[in-house]
């Protein structure tokens, strides 16, 4: 369902692109008639919708195998708020609901002299970020009703499905992360002018600056012991429209 709304969003922005987009004219805004690009306003809003992958990033303390992450696309939705520097600077806000979900597969010699099911193997770790990010876009010069740019920044966020204060650990089935990790983003976009609205498809990757992983109350503990780091990266595709 969720590819089948981005899908639909394309197609109908795509089939719009065909009558405004290409045209030779460049479409500036008309106060007359009042349409045309916002580009020039202090302050703009929008919102986005997306598809996002999730994984983590590992560092450890002993040589063993590599916990694997398998990657379940997720589904991002939010709101935009665009502060104008100047014509190539703009600051922006976007605070968004993200919903991923990973899976941990670990190797048996994670569990050497310790008894263990094929269930312990595996931790699925579901995540529901109240994303914020905060960025900073560098845009290029208009050509006709294109415009490039990149965009970098910090985020934080609220993940709603932690468990960082549930007492039960992994042993009792229970894979825990921090609420609230931090990151750095970097990304590229090209804005599309349109009479009623800029349409931005984007790419963003993001980067974590914080461990997230909360240990297991048992210092040796299989699942947590051997990792030093536990950090996000991730993949973000935005449709965005202002």
């Amino acid at each position: 369902m969720k590819h089948l709304i981005v899908t639909l969003l394309l197609l109908i922005t795509f089939q719009t692109a065909q009558a405004q987009l290409f045209k030779k004219e460049k479409i500036t805004y008309d106060a007359n008639q009042g349409r045309g690009t916002t580009d020039y306003k202090l302050l703009r809003w929008g919102y986005f919708l997306g598809i996002n992958s999730y994984d983590f990033n590992f560092d450890y303390n002993e040589d063993l195998p590599d916990i694997q992450v398998i990657r379940s696309p997720g589904f991002s939705v939010g709101l935009i708020g665009n502060l104008r520097v100047n014509s190539f600077l703009d600051l922006r806000f976007e605070p968004g609901l993200f919903i991923t979900t990973r899976e941990l597969y670990y190797k048996q010699q994670y569990f050497q002299g310790v008894a263990f099911k094929a269930s312990d193997l595996i931790r699925e770790v579901k995540s529901t970020y109240i994303h914020l990010p905060f960025l900073l876009k560098v845009s290029t010069k208009r050509i006709n009703n294109f415009k490039p740019f990149i965009v970098g920044g910090f985020s934080t966020a609220l993940n709603l499905s932690s468990n960082e204060n549930n007492p039960d650990d992994n042993s009792k089935g229970q894979f825990r992360t921090t609420k609230s990790p931090l990151f750095y983003e970097l990304g590229f976009g090209i804005d599309f002018y349109f009479y009623n609205f800029k349409f931005t498809p984007s790419i963003r990757g993001l980067f974590g600056i914080s461990d997230e992983l909360v240990r297991d109350n048992d210092p040796n503990s299989p699942w947590t012991s051997n990792i030093t780091n536990m950090k996000t990266r991730g993949v973000f595709i935005n449709f965005t429209f202002q």
